[in-house]
C-alpha cells in the first residue's frame, strides 16, 4: 500500500497489480489469467464481483465513461441482454472458446495507459459511516450559573461521511474518485450493499449519501446514488436537486441588443454634448455634461451586472428521496437559526414571539433546528416574552404541523382574509382552529401585558423571581447570558413530541469595548451555536421577519447539500417580501426591482449580494476559508473572462496547488477534537485542499479566539459536537466566547464571520466571500419564503435610506472599497461592478441634485444647457430617450416587474438621492475626515395598529426633508415664471420654452409621491387637484396683471425719437 505523502509513479510492474476504485480489493484476471477489464473503452479498474453487480442490479454501464457493459466469458446472461451487449469471444467460448486475443490491445497496456493519464492506482480502505451522538441533558445558564435545563447536539452532518479503516489506508481517493469523469462513491456503497445481500440473504441496504462531483467544473448540478431495488426510484434519486432555468431567449436577447444599442447612442450622445458647448450659458453647460457623464458611469454600473439574468427551480422530492427518506433517520443537515434584536419598544416582543413561532414550527426534523435570539439590549421584557413564548409553543407547533398551515406565524395566519379551510379535510380542525386561536389571543394579552409593565422601569432596576436582580439593568455593562429554554429533552409539546431547540443569548458588555453593534451580535451568536449545536449551515433572520414558507429550509438544501454544487457555495440568498405596504406602494418599499432584476442578473454571474436577513450561510465560509479549486476544461475567451471566466493565471496556479497539496490530503469529515495532536499549519484554505491540513493550535487560536472547544468545533466541515463533550463545559465555554475581550487580536471581524467596519455590515461580509472565490445563489420560491415589515411612514422610510447609504460611504473609504479591493482574488469583473454600483451609488445625489436644479436655474435665467439642435442631433436625442423606454419596458418584460413598480422605483430614487444619500455623504466625509460618529437607529418594526396605514399619512419633520422640498419649490417657481417669460416676449419664445418645461415636469414627477407625503391625508380633495390649483392659480394671476384690463392706456410722444423736451 502507498503511503500517504508518497509523489511520483508506480513502476509499470507495480501497476499490473490492479486496485478496483469500487470496492478497494484486487481487480483480479479473468479465466485465461489475463488482468481482467470491465470496460473495454476506458480500461477502468473494477473487479469481477463489482462488474458481475453492475450488469445485474445496477445500470450495466461502466461508471467511468458511462458506456455499456459486455458480457465477458463466464458471465451469466442477465434479463433482456442480447448478442450485440456481449464479447463475441466470449459468446462462442460458451461452445468451444477460439478467441483471437491478438487482434485486441493488451489488457496490461491499457491498464498502464489508465493509471499514467489518472494515477487512481492506490489502495483504498473501506469506508466506515459513523455518527456522533447527541448530547442531552445541557443545564441552563444565566451570568455564568448554572440552572435546570436541556440541550442536545447537533445531529452529525450533511452526508454520511468515511472515516479512515484500521489498515491506514489513503482515504484520498475517496475525494479524487468523485472528480470529473469517476462517477459516484456511492456507486461503491451498493455493490456493497449487493456483496451483503449475496453472503448473509438479507433486505435493501440502508439509504447511503456520498458526496458526487459531477462530470465538470462548472455550477452543474450533481446526483447522489442510492441503494434501492426499484430502478425507477433509484433513478428517481440520481436527478439533480436544483437547475438553472435561462431566460427565454426571445426575452433576453432583445434585451441585450437594445443595452448594447443604448450604449452606442449614449457614446455618441456624450461625443455631441463635449464637443458643441453653449456659449452664453457656459457654467450651466459644463454642470450639466459633468452629470450626464457621471450619469451613464452610474448605469454601466448597474446595467451591466444583469446581463446573464437565471431564474432556478427546486425539487423537493428529490431532496427527500435522497436526504430524508420516510422510515429512516434524516440525513437532512442540522441549521442554526440566529434572531437578532436589540429594543423591545422599537421591535416589539409580539413580533419576535411570532418569527420565532414561525422557526420552531417550520418543517423540517426536529432535531436538526436550533434557535438562538441575541438580545443585544439585554431588556427583561425580551426574555420574559421569550419565556411566554416557548410554552405557547408547546401548543401552535403541533398544530401547524398536524394540519399543515401556512403561514406558521400566528399573528399573520389569523390575519388572513382567504378561505382557511380550503384544502382542510380532517373534520376537527375548525374546532382546534378557534381553540388555538382563543389561545393565542390569550397569549397576546400576557405579551402586552409585559409590555405595558415594561413601560416604567423601578428605580431599583428589574428584579428576577428567584428575589436576585437581573444582570442586564445596565445595559452597557452587564455580563453574558445564556438561557435555554427549549431543548432535545427540555420540553415537549402537548402531543408529547420533542421541541426544537430555543436558546437566548445577550453579550457581555462593558465600558471601554467596540461591540461593533449588529455585526458583533451575529459573530457572538456563530461561536455560540458552534459550541452548543454546530450545525453546517446557519440561517439569520431580522425579529420582524417571520418565515413565511415552512419548507424554505429545504429549499436551501437543495442548493446547499447538492453534492457538486454545494461546496462552492458560501450562501443562499431569498428574497425580501414584506406585510402591511400600501396598495401602491407610495416609497418603494417593496423594492422590487432590486430583488426581483438585479439580484436575479447577479444569480447568473457569481451569486446575489447578501442583504442582511433570508440568507442561508455556509459555515464555512463564515470562518474565512475559501473554496475548493474548479478544474478547468478548456481556456477561457474573452467573452468568459468577463463574464464569469477566470484567468489563465489562476487556472495554472490551481493546478499547481492541487497537485501540491494533493498528496498530503487528509480527510476534513474525520472530527479532530485533540488541539495538541495538530502539527501543520495552513494558509487562508479551503475545506478541500487546505482547511484539511490541521493547523497548529496556537495559529488557530490566533485566529479563531482562545477557546479550545469553539476552535475544534471549526475543524468539523459537517458540524455537530464531540460525543465526549461535557454539558457543563460546553455552557462555561459559551459563555466564555460571548465575553468583551474574546475577538481581540483575532481574526473575528476582519477575515471571519460578519466583517466590520460599516453600518451595513451585510455588504462587507458578502463581498469578502465572493472576493475568496465562493459563489452564492439566489432562490424564489413560488411562496415567498420570509415575509417581514418595512417603514411606510416617509421620514422612517428616508431614514432607512439614510442608514444603508451611510454604509456605501463607510465601505467606499475603507480598505475593503472594491474599486481596488480583492483583485488577487477570484472575483468575476461583473460581481466587482455590481457591488461598486452598490458602494458609489449614494455619490450619484450630488450630481442628481445640480441636474434637478438645472431646469429651473433655466427657467428662470432664460438660458439653456443645450444649443440650438440640427435635424439629425434632434434624432440622436430621440434615440436616447426611445433606449431608455426600450430597456425599462423590456427589462420588465423578461423579468416580470409590474410598469407600477419599475416607475415608484425610478420616482424613490430620485426622492432618496437628494434627500438621504445627500446626507450620508456628508455624514460619511464628516466620520472619515472628523471622526465624527452617527448613532445608528433602528428602524420601528411596529405594526399598523390604526389602520388603514395610518402611519402612511403620519408626518414627521425632519432634515431630510429639505432638499426635495426646495427643489419642488424652486422648480414650481421656475415654470411659473417661465411661463410669464413666454407670455411677455411673445411667440417666438414659446419654442424654446418647451424643452425647459420638459425638465421642470420631469423633477415634479418623480418629486410627487414626496409631495404627497408633505401634504399628508387629503380626505376630501385629492393631491394632484391642490397642485394643479396651486399652479394655475399662478399662472392666471401673472396673466391677469401682463393682459391689466381695468388700467387706462395712455399714448404719449416716442421719447426716443423726440427727446424729452418734445
Amino acid at each position: 500500500m502507498e503511503k500517504e505523502g508518497q509523489t511520483g509513479l508506480k513502476p509499470a510492474k507495480q501497476m499490473t497489480v490492479q486496485v478496483c476504485q469500487i470496492c478497494s480489493d484486487k481487480v483480479g484476471t479473468n479465466v485465461d489469467g489475463e488482468p481482467f477489464v470491465a470496460c473495454d473503452v476506458c480500461a477502468f479498474p473494477v473487479c469481477r464481483p463489482c462488474y458481475e453487480y453492475e450488469r445485474k442490479d445496477g445500470n450495466q454501464s461502466c461508471p467511468q465513461c458511462k458506456t455499456k457493459y459486455k458480457r465477458h466469458k463466464g458471465s451469466p446472461p442477465v434479463h433482456g441482454e442480447t448478442m450485440e451487449d456481449s464479447d463475441v469471444d466470449d459468446v462462442v467460448s460458451d461452445a468451444n472458446y477460439s478467441g483471437n486475443q491478438d487482434q485486441k490491445e493488451k489488457p496490461p497496456d491499457r491498464m498502464l495507459n489508465w493509471h499514467l493519464n489518472h494515477g487512481q492506482g492506490e489502495d483504498v480502505g473501506a469506508p466506515n459511516f459513523e455518527k456522533e451522538v447527541p448530547i442531552n441533558h445541557i443545564p441552563l445558564l444565566t451570568s455564568g450559573r448554572s440552572v435546570s435545563g436541556d440541550l442536545s447536539a447537533a445531529s452529525p452532518g450533511r452526508f454520511s461521511m468515511p472515516s479512515p479503516g484500521g489498515g491506514g489506508g489513503n482515504i484520498r481517493v475517496s475525494r479524487e474518485f468523485a472528480s470529473p469523469g469517476f462517477g459516484n462513491l456511492a456507486w461503491k456503497e451498493r455493490v456493497d450493499g449487493w456483496k451483503m445481500r449475496q453472503e448473509k440473504n438479507i433486505g435493501t441496504p440502508s439509504v447511503s449519501h456520498a458526496p458526487s462531483e459531477g462530470r465538470c467544473g462548472a455550477d452543474i448540478d450533481a446526483s447522489t446514488d442510492v441503494v434501492m431495488d426499484d430502478s425507477l426510484l433509484n433513478d428517481e434519486t440520481r436527478q439533480p436537486l436544483s437547475r438553472k432555468v435561462p431566460i427565454p431567449s426571445s426575452r433576453i436577447n432583445p434585451y441585450r441588443m437594445v443595452i448594447v444599442l443604448r450604449l452606442v447612442i449614449l457614446c455618441i450622445f456624450l461625443h455631441y454634448r463635449i464637443t458643441n458647448p453653449v456659449s452664453n450659458a457656459y457654467p450651466l453647460w459644463l454642470v450639466s455634461v459633468i452629470c450626464e457623464i457621471w450619469f451613464a458611469i452610474s448605469w454601466i454600473l448597474d446595467q451591466f451586472p444583469k446581463w446573464l439574468p437565471v431564474n432556478r427551480e427546486t425539487y423537493l422530492d428529490r431532496l427527500a428521496l435522497r436526504y430524508d427518506r420516510e422510515g429512516e433517520p434524516s440525513q437532512l443537515a442540522a441549521v442554526d437559526i440566529f434572531v437578532s434584536t436589540v429594543d423591545p419598544l422599537k421591535e416589539p416582543p409580539l413580533v419576535t414571539a411570532n418569527t420565532v413561532l414561525s422557526i420552531l414550527a417550520v418543517d423540517y426534523p426536529i432535531d436538526k433546528v436550533s434557535c438562538y435570539v441575541s438580545d443585544d439590549g439585554a431588556a427583561m421584557l425580551t426574555f420574559e416574552a421569550l419565556s411566554e413564548t416557548s410554552e405557547f409553543a408547546r401548543k401552535w407547533v403541533p398544530f401547524c404541523k398536524k394540519y399543515n398551515i401556512e403561514p406558521r406565524a400566528p399573528e399573520f395566519y389569523f390575519a388572513q382574509t382567504i378561505d382557511y379551510l380550503k384544502d382542510k379535510v380532517q373534520p376537527s380542525f375548525v374546532k382546534v382552529r378557534r381553540a388555538m386561536k382563543r389561545e393565542y389571543e390569550e397569549f397576546k394579552i400576557r405579551i402586552n401585558g409585559l409590555v405595558a409593565k415594561a413601560q416604567k422601569i423601578p428605580d431599583e432596576g428589574w428584579i428576577m423571581q428567584d428575589g436576585t436582580p437581573w444582570p442586564g439593568n445596565n445595559t452597557r455593562d452587564h455580563p453574558g447570558m445564556i438561557q435555554v429554554f427549549l431543548g432535545h429533552s427540555g420540553g415537549l409539546d402537548t402531543e408529547g413530541n420533542e421541541l426544537p431547540r430555543l436558546v437566548y443569548v445577550s453579550r457581555e458588555k462593558r465600558p471601554g469595548f467596540q461591540h461593533h453593534k449588529k455585526a458583533g451580535a451575529m459573530n457572538a451568536l456563530v461561536r455560540v451555536s458552534a459550541v452548543l449545536t454546530n450545525g453546517p449551515f446557519l440561517l439569520n433572520l431580522d425579529c420582524d421577519h417571520y418565515i413565511n414558507n415552512s419548507k424554505a429550509l429545504r429549499e436551501a438544501m437543495c442548493f446547499m447539500m447538492d453534492p457538486n454544487l454545494g461546496k462552492y457555495v458560501c450562501y443562499v440568498q431569498f428574497p425580501q417580501r414584506f406585510d402591511g405596504i400600501d396598495r401602491n406602494d407610495r416609497y418603494a418599499n417593496r423594492n422590487t426591482v432590486f430583488f426581483d432584476i438585479n439580484l436575479r442578473g447577479l444569480d447568473g454571474v457569481q451569486g446575489p449580494v447578501y442583504v442582511g436577513t433570508g440568507c442561508v450561510f455556509n459555515r464555512t465560509a463564515l470562518y474565512g476559508y475559501e473554496p475548493p479549486l474548479k478544474p478547468k476544461h478548456k481556456k477561457p475567451g474573452l467573452f468568459s473572462t468577463c463574464f464569469g471566466g477566470s484567468r489563465k493565471k489562476s487556472s495554472k496556479s490551481s493546478k499547481k496547488d492541487s497537485s501540491k497539496n494533493s498528496n498530503k490530503h487528509v480527510d476534513p469529515t474525520v472530527p479532530v477534537f485533540n488541539l495538541e495532536d495538530i502539527e501543520e499549519g495552513v494558509e487562508g484554505a479551503g475545506f478541500d485542499d487546505e482547511k484539511s491540513l490541521l493547523m497548529s493550535q496556537m495559529s488557530l487560536e490566533k485566529r479563531f479566539g482562545q477557546s479550545e472547544v469553539f476552535v475544534a468545533s471549526t475543524l468539523m466541515e459537517n458540524g455537530g459536537v464531540p460525543q465526549s463533550a461535557d454539558p457543563e463545559t460546553l455552557l462555561k465555554e459559551a459563555i466564555h466566547v460571548i465575553s468583551c475581550g474574546y475577538e481581540d487580536k483575532t481574526e473575528w471581524g476582519s477575515e471571519i464571520g460578519w466583517i466590520y467596519g460599516s453600518v451595513t455590515e451585510d455588504i462587507l461580509t458578502g463581498f469578502k466571500m465572493h472576493a475568496r472565490g465562493w459563489r452564492s445563489i439566489y432562490c424564489m420560491p413560488k411562496r415567498p419564503a420570509f415575509k417581514g415589515s418595512a417603514p411606510i411612514n416617509l421620514s422612517d422610510r428616508l431614514n432607512q435610506v439614510l442608514r444603508w447609504a451611510l454604509g456605501s460611504i463607510e465601505i467606499l473609504f475603507s480598505r475593503h472599497c472594491p474599486i481596488w479591493y480583492g483583485y488577487g482574488g477570484r472575483l468575476k469583473w461583473l460581481e466587482r461592478f455590481a457591488y461598486i454600483n452598490t458602494i458609489i451609488y449614494p455619490i450619484t445625489s450630488i450630481p442628481l441634485l445640480a441636474y434637478c436644479t438645472l431646469p429651473a436655474v433655466c427657467l428662470l435665467t432664460g438660458k439653456f444647457i443645450i444649443p440650438q439642435i440640427s435635424n439629425i442631433a434632434s434624432i440622436w436625442f430621440l434615440s436616447l430617450f426611445l433606449s431608455i423606454f426600450a430597456t425599462g419596458i423590456l427589462e420588465m418584460r423578461w423579468s416580470g416587474v409590474g410598469i407600477d413598480e419599475w416607475w415608484r422605483n425610478e420616482q424613490f430614487w430620485v426622492i432618496g438621492g437628494v434627500s438621504s444619500h445627500l446626507f450620508a455623504v456628508f455624514q460619511g466625509l464628516l466620520k472619515v475626515l472628523a471622526g465624527i460618529d452617527t448613532n445608528f437607529t433602528v428602524t420601528s418594526k411596529a405594526s399598523d395598529e390604526g389602520g388603514d396605514f395610518a402611519e402612511l399619512y403620519m408626518f414627521k419633520w425632519t432634515t431630510l426633508l429639505i432638499p426635495p422640498t426646495t427643489l419642488l419649490i424652486v422648480n414650481l417657481v421656475g415654470v411659473v415664471a417661465g411661463v410669464s417669460y413666454a407670455i411677455n416676449s411673445g411667440y417666438q419664445s414659446w419654442g424654446p420654452l418647451f424643452g425647459k418645461l420638459f425638465f421642470a415636469f420631469w423633477v415634479i414627477v418623480h418629486l410627487y409621491p414626496f409631495l404627497k407625503g408633505l401634504m399628508g391625508r387629503q380626505n376630501r380633495t385629492p393631491t394632484i387637484v391642490v397642485v394643479w390649483s396651486i399652479l394655475l392659480a399662478s399662472i392666471f394671476s401673472l396673466l391677469w396683471v401682463r393682459i391689466d384690463p381695468f388700467t387706462t392706456r395712455v399714448t404719449g410722444p416716442d421719447v426716443e425719437q423726440c427727446g424729452v423736451n418734445c
